[in-house]
């Protein structure tokens, strides 16, 4: 079996520092879902990329499943962000790293 995720690179808008407390708690309890649902292999906020806000690791049955949850995003759907999904095959020593 291929070992194959996506990353889902989050990218600001232009009304990103528009954010409400309400849209960051909805936008934290996506994430929780997501790691309770075992979709979710890591996520995290990018330090001095400007444009960039953070991204996801998810781990999906298909890629159409990812465009998904990518589009239910709250910063997303909302209109704090955009998105980029882009597959990620994972290198490692079961794999030979790729080779």
């Amino acid at each position: 079996m291929e070992n194959q995720m996506y990353m889902m690179m989050i990218k600001k808008s232009k009304t990103y520092n528009k954010l409400t407390k309400q849209k960051v708690t909805e936008h934290v309890e996506h994430i929780r879902k997501l790691d309770d649902e075992g979709k979710l292999e890591i996520c995290g906020v990018f330090k001095g990329f400007p444009g960039m806000a953070g991204m996801y690791i998810l781990k999906t049955e298909s890629r159409e499943e990812a465009e998904d949850i990518c589009e239910r995003e709250p910063l997303v759907a909302g209109g704090y962000a955009t998105y980029q999904l882009v597959d990620l095959l994972i290198a490692n020593r079961e794999n030979n790293y790729l080779l």
